[in-house]
């Protein structure tokens, strides 16, 4: 076994023992408890985190995706999400029509 075939087998053993913990604590608490208002609080600002770096600074193939692009399919999707009454799945729809529009508009 490489070491990164190793870091992977021990990254997934983590997560799987953190998804564990987390349906063994989330059947003891109730939905108002403080600590799944601080874990939501945690993972939202960790998703924002995730979308401000794929807007701002892309890697990969996102990165050929001209900046007014992703700045329209980011407020076509927080647009959808505010209209759509917080639909995630809609709300995606909405930004990545918008991104194929502008994008298509400006020709990249």
């Amino acid at each position: 076994m490489t070491e990164a075939e190793l870091a992977l087998a021990l990254t997934a053993l983590a997560m799987l023992g953190l998804r564990l913990a987390g349906l063994a604590v989330a059947g003891a608490l109730r939905p108002d408890h403080p600590f799944i208002a601080w874990a939501a609080a945690v993972s939202g600002a960790t998703l924002a985190a995730f979308v401000v770096l794929a807007v701002a600074a892309p890697g990969g193939m996102l990165a050929t995706v001209p900046l007014p692009a992703r700045l329209a399919g980011l407020a076509g999707g927080l647009a959808g999400y505010a209209l759509l009454r917080g639909r995630l799945l809609p709300a995606l729809l909405c930004g990545l029509a918008a991104l194929v529009a502008v994008r298509w508009i400006i020709g990249g």
